[in-house]
């Protein structure tokens, strides 16, 4: 039992290793370059309904929108 365990540990690691070499977790990180504000402020929706507003506003250029600082406004992201 503990070394079908500690093999399971192992190919997990692996796994997760390999995500996090490949472009699976990079795609996730890569939109961080701000693109603008979207919404009234203080933004009182989620960050989801934040993506939507950027989306609407910036279009395709729009991959993230995030309800960020102390006054709650929606940030919109895209790619470098």
């Amino acid at each position: 039992m503990g070394r079908n365990m500690n093999s399971v540990s192992y190919t997990v690691l692996l796994l997760v290793l390999l995500a996090a070499s490949t472009e699976i977790m990079k795609s996730v990180d890569a939109c961080n370059t701000f693109l603008g504000e979207c919404g009234p402020a203080p933004f009182l929706g989620t960050n989801a309904d934040c993506f939507t507003c950027c989306k609407n506003r910036y279009g395709s250029l729009a991959c993230g929108g995030v309800v960020e600082g102390t006054d709650q406004h929606c940030h919109c992201y895209q790619l470098p």
